[in-house]
């Protein structure tokens, strides 16, 4: 997977999706997480250019520009309400409640079709493609969507079903099986889903293999993108 399609489920709190690592900006093109905006931008292997002209036109629209998750995100009253983020192919906008603006011009994406929900992502692949007058029009739109208190509310979870081949390993070591248990119902769903995604029974073993340690830990699996 590439670009937007690596997950952050920590942006699907915020914003009723239910994403996986791969589609968020802290997690492309190197994965150091920025301290601030101007960090972001530097250690950008593409598209720097292109990141400060959307970062200029979203300084013109009154939002209040912070950090998360280690990439650019801007927000009114405190809450989310569009960031920006490069990757290897493309560069581009994601809005938090994307799914509820009109989107005339038909630019916005959903990186998962059938899990995420409200989030909506805007890419680009040249500077020709940023149109100043287009992206203030869809900020003003998605920033009103918060003053009104319009969104999309998480998705409620479904009870964590651990796969049998995961549990079976767990069984046999009941002091990490105590651990998982321990853990928080996202973080059993992330190792849960990580084992059920694998199709074939030896990359289910070879990952239960990379992930106890994790669990002995007391880590999640994604851990390091939050």
């Amino acid at each position: 997977m590439s670009g937007f399609l690596v997950v952050v489920k920590t942006i699907a709190k915020q914003s009723g999706t239910a994403l996986t690592v791969t589609n968020h900006p802290s997690n492309v093109i190197g994965m150091k997480r920025a301290n601030s905006v101007d960090d972001y931008i530097k250690t950008s292997d593409n598209w720097q250019d292109e990141l400060v002209q959307l970062r200029g036109i979203l300084a013109a629209t009154g939002l209040v520009e912070e950090v998360k998750w280690g990439a650019p995100c801007y927000t009114s009253n405190g809450e989310n309400v569009v960031g920006i983020g490069a990757f290897k192919s493309y560069f581009g906008l994601w809005f938090f409640q994307g799914a509820l603006l009109r989107d005339d011009q038909k630019v916005l994406v959903n990186a998962q079709e059938g899990k995420t929900k409200a989030l909506r992502q805007w890419r680009m692949q040249s500077a020709k493609e940023i149109k100043p007058a287009t992206i203030k029009r869809y900020v003003k739109e998605a920033t009103k969507l918060v003053k009104d208190g319009k969104s999309i509310g998480p998705v409620k979870k479904k009870p964590v079903l651990v796969p049998a081949e995961l549990k079976k390993a767990l069984q046999k070591d009941k002091s990490t099986e105590k651990i998982f248990n321990s853990l928080t119902p996202g973080r059993q769903r992330e190792y849960a889903e990580y084992i059920s995604e694998a199709k074939r029974e030896e990359i289910k073993q070879s990952r239960i293999a990379k992930i106890l340690p994790l669990i002995k830990a007391g880590i999640g699996l994604n851990d390091k993108y939050r």
